[in-house]
């Protein structure tokens, strides 16, 4: 994995594009810009430039061997396994600690818009749509293991379907594991029922 300890780095993953494309790159391997242009829905300028800032901060590199010719550039992520972010290093540094709230900010905003989609979301037919909520007592080490296991079953599957097989969408899946933050709201409190543990809702 990319260790992420620098504040420039960190404000460049926490744009909202950018971070799509590392994960169409990560999702599909290799892309030219014209690829993401297609995918994502927007210029191909706008995705080569953004492809060049991520290639400035060492977080994408350019697929030696993929291309058609000299003036064919494909691009692919500097480690296929993900990143690292390690925010605590990233605010001991000038400026970081500004780097880290901007992070923390637009994640946060990002994960409510994706519990907001999860549960309110257009249901598309035959598109697979899951929400799973589990209440475990762990230790401090315990918790450790189980991040890693979970992310070496989801790096499995990354390698197995990596590719641009049109047969396949891009599905996001958000984990997080924590402490217990506290009491859920009431039943009703705000138009959410209080699910429960060891809950798992599907499409």
């Amino acid at each position: 994995m990319v260790n992420v300890h620098d504040p420039k780095m960190l404000r460049a993953i926490a744009h909202p594009l950018r971070n799509r494309i590392l994960g169409e790159l990560s999702a599909q391997g290799p892309l030219r810009a014209a690829d993401l242009s297609a995918e994502l829905d927007i210029p191909a300028n706008q995705a080569s430039f953004h492809l060049r800032q991520l290639a400035k901060y060492g977080l994408v590199t350019e697929a030696v061997g993929e291309g058609r010719d000299r003036r064919d550039r494909v691009w692919r992520l500097v480690e296929e396994e993900g990143l690292n972010l390690d925010i605590a290093a990233v605010e001991q540094q000038p400026g970081g600690a500004a780097a880290a709230a901007v992070f923390r900010s637009q994640a946060a905003a990002w994960a409510h818009a994706l519990v907001d989609a999860a549960h309110f979301g257009t249901r598309a037919p035959g598109v697979h749509r899951a929400i799973a909520e589990h209440t475990l007592r762990l230790t401090d080490d315990e918790a450790r293991d189980l991040s890693h296991d979970l992310n070496a079953v989801v790096q499995d599957w990354a390698r197995r379907t990596r590719g641009r097989d049109p047969s396949r969408r891009t599905y996001l899946l958000l984990s997080i594991l924590q402490p217990h933050p506290g009491t859920q709201p009431e039943d009703g409190a705000d138009g959410v029922p209080d699910s429960g543990p060891d809950t798992v809702t599907e499409d």
